[in-house]
């Protein structure tokens, strides 16, 4: 991934962290938000701008902690409340009268907080979410043990390595000796043929996203406090995904999405990078399908 974009402008979030904006496509064409995930920034969408710049305003950004945008010293300021919140700021600049969203991994976990908040219920239009389930959804799931124990064995054996990103300095350590680019690499090869490139870290990013889990992952997981939301979503759930499983996709948003569409893809977890055809192709095809059924 080239590393050299230069934002179309720059946005101060609510608490005065830096988020550096990026936009393709024709600004009068209906706006879609794609938002990426650990350890990625918004290269990871390259492939999928390129398919829908024809045809949509296209918004991409960095998170807080990746890319061009700015890097917070404290772990608070990347819990989920604060992330939303810059999601709410790049909406407001870019797509005042509301946008779709594409997003994936941790992306995807902070959306699913945004469309159950009510401040977003016009400026989402819809979610499309890949690999990147609600953590509160799946702390309720996963209490359901009784209904599905080998799912959940299943998805508590690929989320392990979540806990070594609870504790202190182990996981920049590991970052920085190139184990985390090993276990990413690793993560990318699952369903595509020998020889396809390996999905790449870049190690400040590695290093700052890992506020990420130790700001959200226990508190919501282990106390959870869903919420439902009508606004339409899409899970596209890639059948190779080492990191989290279809089941874990698919079943833990059934009770608290009232409009919800699940979709098995070909693919691993890097779907977006190495299969981005497919995933421009579901996200279209499902805009179409709410299009046509308004």
């Amino acid at each position: 991934m080239t590393k050299s974009t230069t934002p179309a402008r720059t946005l101060t979030a609510t608490d005065g962290i830096e988020i550096a904006v990026y936009e393709a496509g024709p600004p009068e064409g209906p706006t879609v938000v794609l938002i990426h995930g650990y350890p990625d920034d918004h290269h990871v969408w390259d492939g999928v701008v390129t398919l829908l710049a024809d045809r949509f305003h296209v918004v991409t950004y960095d998170v807080r902690g990746a890319g061009n945008s700015g890097r917070p010293k404290n772990t608070a300021a990347y819990r989920i409340s604060q992330l939303i919140e810059d999601l709410h700021t790049v909406l407001a600049t870019t797509a005042p009268d509301g946008a779709h969203v594409l997003a994936h991994d941790w992306g995807s976990i902070c959306v699913w907080e945004a469309v159950t908040d009510p401040r977003f219920a016009t400026g989402i239009h819809s979610l499309t979410s890949i690999s990147g389930p609600s953590l509160d959804m799946l702390g309720v799931w996963m209490r359901r043990v009784r209904h599905h124990p080998r799912a959940i064995a299943a998805q508590l054996r690929r989320s392990a390595y979540t806990l070594a990103f609870q504790l202190p300095v182990v996981p920049e350590l590991a970052v920085k000796a190139g184990l985390v680019a090993r276990v990413v690499a690793a993560s990318s090869r699952p369903g595509e043929p020998a020889g396809t490139p390996a999905h790449t870290v870049t190690v400040g990013d590695a290093v700052d996203g890992i506020g990420l889990y130790r700001a959200n992952l226990a508190r919501r997981v282990l106390r959870p406090r869903p919420r439902s939301t009508v606004i339409p979503v899409l899970v596209l759930a890639p059948v190779d995904d080492v990191n989290i499983s279809v089941a874990a996709q698919t079943e833990p948003p059934a009770p608290f999405a009232a409009n919800l569409r699940t979709q098995q893809i070909e693919g691993n977890h890097w779907v977006i990078t190495q299969r981005p055809a497919v995933v421009a192709e579901r996200f279209t095809t499902f805009i179409d399908d709410l299009a046509g059924s308004r």
